[in-house]
């Protein structure tokens, strides 16, 4: 009873911090609705069976830890073909942006929203499906408090992808956005994201990919070392359609990425994979997936590599759920770590829980050193052992990459982890 006090406690503090931001009458309901989410369920604690590898307190106290800026870099993704959205310290920079048109694609953003059917049927609807059978509270606490973000919709083939930025200036900023997204059927997509976005950042995006659709997500989360950042995807996917997201993680003290996906039409294809790279004992990273398949005939590939060295924690939970009658299921799943030195840690929890008789559902988790034989047979060639450990180091995170349908852009990702390894190898 006293833990179950305490956590209500630390969730009356918080909400009772919060001041819904202003919008049309359905954002609002919406935004009530969430934040009665947060209230009945209370804010994660580390007895939460899902939070038992991190702790959430920095993402759940109503005080923000500061954290310093990185230096001005190279910008991810520059060389692509992509309309250009910047937030910086979450609020909208019109001056940094394009026009946000073109063909195949409406935008609007979320502060902007007035009366737009498809986005109030949608918004809060795959996040507050997405809390049973797992209760994510910090989702619908974005959900709620939101200040702004980009409803797109998809109504054929986009002429262009859209690259989201997330600027920092604030060294104590606190954001939360949310971002809409619906593709109509036989629609094609690809959407960019990239940088830390604040001292504590928050993000939910919701996906609504209808029959024979495509949505493709490349995503760079910032260098900065001392963000605290935590995003959510929820989506549903019809019948053959296909969904696809890769995120690449360097820095950072804390990062829990969840991704939600729900496969209700047969014939679908759903894969998310993650690449991250951490040095240092205050960074943190926790990918969390859950898959569900409903339907017949689907495929889905979770596959997260980790790079970890002195003293930094991975962590990674990942669940495939096949319904009843959800037959010729083929579920994969991999999460592996490479620990560079004895201080690391890497974490995982990985589920299958299947009610179908005919499906080829897989799961494996490795943590283990660099391949001692092969930088012996790299040195004994003349490659130098900084390079030899690049090289090494990149191979290891091959698999993951490879799920980037876009050559270009795992090219450019690529480039940006060796210059990483690079400057951090020894």
């Amino acid at each position: 009873m006293a833990l179950a006090q305490r956590k209500q406690d630390a969730t009356d503090a918080r909400l009772a911090a919060v001041t819904l931001p202003d919008g049309p009458g359905w954002l609002t309901k919406a935004r009530k609705a969430a934040l009665a989410r947060v209230s009945a369920m209370g804010l994660p604690a580390r007895r939460d069976e899902y939070w038992k590898f991190s702790d959430p307190t920095a993402l759940t106290d109503t005080a923000v830890i500061p954290a310093d800026l990185a230096e001005a870099a190279d910008r991810e993704f520059a060389g692509a073909d992509a309309l250009m959205a910047v937030f910086v310290d979450g609020v909208f920079d019109a001056d940094a942006s394009d026009d946000l048109q073109a063909a195949g694609v409406t935008i609007t953003r979320l502060a902007q929203a007035q009366d737009i059917t498809w986005a109030g049927d949608l918004l809060g609807t795959l996040e507050e499906r997405g809390q049973s059978p797992v209760e994510r509270p910090l989702a619908a606490l974005t959900t709620a408090t939101a200040t702004d973000g980009l409803l797109i919709h998809v109504t054929g083939d986009a002429a262009r992808a859209v690259h989201v930025r997330y600027d920092r200036r604030d060294g104590g900023a606190d954001v939360a956005l949310h971002h809409v997204i619906k593709l109509d059927a036989g629609a094609t997509f690809t959407l960019l994201e990239s940088g830390a976005g604040a001292a504590r950042f928050a993000s939910n995006m919701e996906v609504d990919v209808a029959d024979g659709a495509t949505f493709h997500h490349v995503r760079a989360q910032g260098r900065d070392a001392g963000r605290r950042m935590n995003t959510h995807t929820f989506t549903r996917i019809g019948a053959g359609a296909t969904f696809k997201s890769f995120t690449l993680s360097v820095n950072g003290a804390l990062t829990r990425n969840d991704c939600v996906m729900d496969i209700v039409g047969d014939d679908a294809t759903a894969h998310v994979a993650g690449a991250c790279v951490g040095d240092g004992d205050d960074f943190h990273h926790d990918d969390t997936v859950f898959i569900t398949h409903d339907a017949v005939g689907c495929e889905s590939r979770q596959v997260f590599k980790k790079v970890l060295r002195n003293g930094a924690v991975g962590v990674f939970q990942g669940k495939i759920l096949v319904k009843h009658g959800a037959q010729k299921t083929d579920g994969y799943q991999i999460s592996q770590s490479l620990l560079l030195d004895g201080d690391s840690q890497f974490l995982a929890k990985p589920e299958l829980e299947i009610y179908a008789d005919d499906v080829a559902c897989s799961h494996g988790s490795t943590s283990g050193a660099i391949d001692e034989d092969a930088l012996f047979y790299l040195r004994s060639r003349g490659v130098p052992h900084k390079t030899a450990t690049t090289l090494l180091t990149l191979s290891f995170l091959a698999e993951a990459l490879q799920e980037i349908d876009d050559e270009s852009l795992a090219d450019d990702l690529r480039d940006r982890l060796a210059g990483w390894l690079d400057r951090h190898q020894s």
